[in-house]
């Protein structure tokens, strides 16, 4: 095209941007939700009518900005943005006697969407990335990501996922490659969880893959599954989007948050068939003993209930500790256990986890074959992951270097309890586990009533990045997550803002 036309474009591009208030960050984020390849350097030539997109990018931009390809190329009798607007319909076509318009169809999220949430990734995240966009930095503490922070995978891990890359270009068996569910086994046996073969083992994209489609197999509608409260939101979403209720049993603060048995037994009805036990916890980093996970069992005995273990930081413990894992305690009940590697060699975006299925299997073997069944649909998981498992699980434990008296964790952890301990209006539970920390804030000398507020206020004041306390289904006002696995000096800093903002903010 000539470079009127050039012109032409770039001008109407800037105007339906202005008119929707979007900048061009905005649009390069929307394009990469689509799978649309668009790049600021791309956008800015557009913008300066250097050149213009090839048909799949414009039909994006039209789409994104609520115009016609046609108008955005110049058509003179394309109406304009705020034509369009005032008729709330697209540009259909035109012609000197009649112009036709219908109304825009409107696409709106799956209704199963309605009470599900994962904050974590949410709200307060995108106006962070929208303050980066601007050029600021921000601290965050609000992802438990280590590859940012500088923990780096094991070389030997790196070395033999490249050794093995040629054998692995197919798929797997569904369940996953032998070596990795033999080493798996190997594992669970050392935990001590019974009767497992490695034809109950699954490997999976991560746990997360796997608790999702371990819900899709095991609920029905009305059916009701125990869930922590707070939990890793993870659980509570998958439940609710197969179809079950997610009902929250309380983690007693005043107790170092393990859960609260009596309130456990409270809460279950005759539609209940499961309880979710996440142990060490996430986001508060307790370590339940063996009485409160036997009492766990007892209660899931006598109610008949299926045990679902999340013990994807059982590597990852503190002081001396030793975590049991509670499908050691129930050899009578049907136990999945869910594992991984992500957190203790820190490949987090290797994408590996597990879970292994132990217990008394004879009362769940219809539910076993529709957890192969969704195994058999998605193929496989990632099978050069699946290759370093027997290397992960049989080697030295590095991690545990970093847990102990002089560890990288465990002086971060350290440091971060003893500032918040001595902040004027806060108080925190000490983790022995994991990479979070759960505190709270006094309700009388802060006023809290909205967490999210809180998290953006702080993050818009200060530059500091935390998860707020209800993005893990924690009903009460006030509390909010740190990841502690930033440098220390990193946390020096953010430990300051947070004490700058708290010593004037109320709510």
């Amino acid at each position: 095209m000539g470079d009127q036309m050039h012109a032409d474009f770039s001008a109407r591009l800037g105007q339906a941007m202005d008119k929707r208030g979007l900048r061009q960050a905005d649009l390069v984020r929307m394009a990469a939700n689509e799978g649309v390849k668009l790049g600021k350097s791309q956008l800015s030539q557009y913008l300066s009518g250097k050149t213009e997109p090839r048909k799949a990018t414009l039909s994006f931009l039209a789409s994104a900005l609520g115009v016609s390809a046609e108008w955005l190329l110049g058509a003179a009798d394309a109406p304009t943005p705020q034509e369009m607007r005032q008729r709330d319909c697209p540009f259909v076509s035109s012609t000197k006697e009649k112009e036709t318009t219908m109304p825009r169809r409107q696409f709106k999220k799956s209704s199963k969407l309605d009470n599900v949430l994962y904050d974590i990734r949410g709200p307060v995240l995108d106006e962070a990335y929208r303050m980066e966009d601007q050029g600021i930095h921000v601290l965050k503490l609000n992802i438990g990501n280590p590859a940012p922070f500088g923990f780096r995978t094991p070389d030997e891990v790196v070395k033999d996922m490249q050794d093995q890359l040629t054998e692995c270009e197919g798929y797997s068996n569904s369940r996953g490659l032998f070596s990795a569910r033999k080493a798996i086994m190997q594992y669970d046996q050392l935990k001590g969880i019974p009767n497992v073969d490695v034809e109950d083992i699954y490997t999976g994209n991560g746990a997360s893959e796997l608790i999702q489609l371990a819900m899709n197999a095991f609920m029905n509608e009305g059916d009701e599954i125990l869930v922590p409260s707070p939990d890793y939101p993870l659980w509570t979403a998958c439940a609710t989007l197969a179809g079950g209720t997610a009902v929250h049993y309380i983690c007693d603060e005043k107790a170092n948050w393990y859960p609260d048995i009596e309130d456990i037994r409270s809460k279950v009805t005759p539609r209940t068939k499961g309880i979710v036990v996440i142990n060490p916890n996430n986001p508060t980093g307790a370590l339940y003993p063996r009485e409160v996970l036997q009492q766990i069992v007892d209660v899931a005995r006598e109610n008949q209930l299926v045990i679902f273990a999340d013990e994807i930081y059982d590597r990852l413990v503190m002081d001396g500790k030793q975590h049991v894992s509670i499908a050691s305690l129930a050899p009578d009940l049907f136990c999945i256990t869910f594992n991984g590697l992500s957190k203790s060699h820190m490949v987090a975006g290797y994408r590996i986890g597990w879970m292994s299925l132990s217990g008394n299997k004879r009362i769940a073997k219809d539910l076993i074959e529709g957890i192969n069944m969704l195994s058999n649909m998605r193929l496989c998981s990632n099978v050069p992951a699946q290759s370093i498992v027997q290397t992960c699980l049989g080697g030295i434990q590095r991690s545990q270097g970093l847990l102990v008296p002089g560890g990288r964790i465990y002086e971060q952890r350290e440091y971060v309890y003893e500032r918040l301990s001595n902040m004027d209006g806060v108080t925190v539970t000490k983790p022995e586990a994991a990479f979070y920390i759960f505190p709270r804030l006094d309700p009388e000398k802060f006023n809290i009533t909205d967490d999210d507020q809180f998290a953006l206020d702080l993050l818009k004041d200060e530059h500091v990045l935390i998860t707020a306390g209800k993005g893990f289904n924690w009903e009460k006002p006030g509390y909010f997550r740190i990841v502690y696995l930033p440098r220390k000096h990193t946390l020096h800093e953010a430990m300051d803002k947070l004490e700058d903002f708290l010593s004037y903010y109320r709510q």
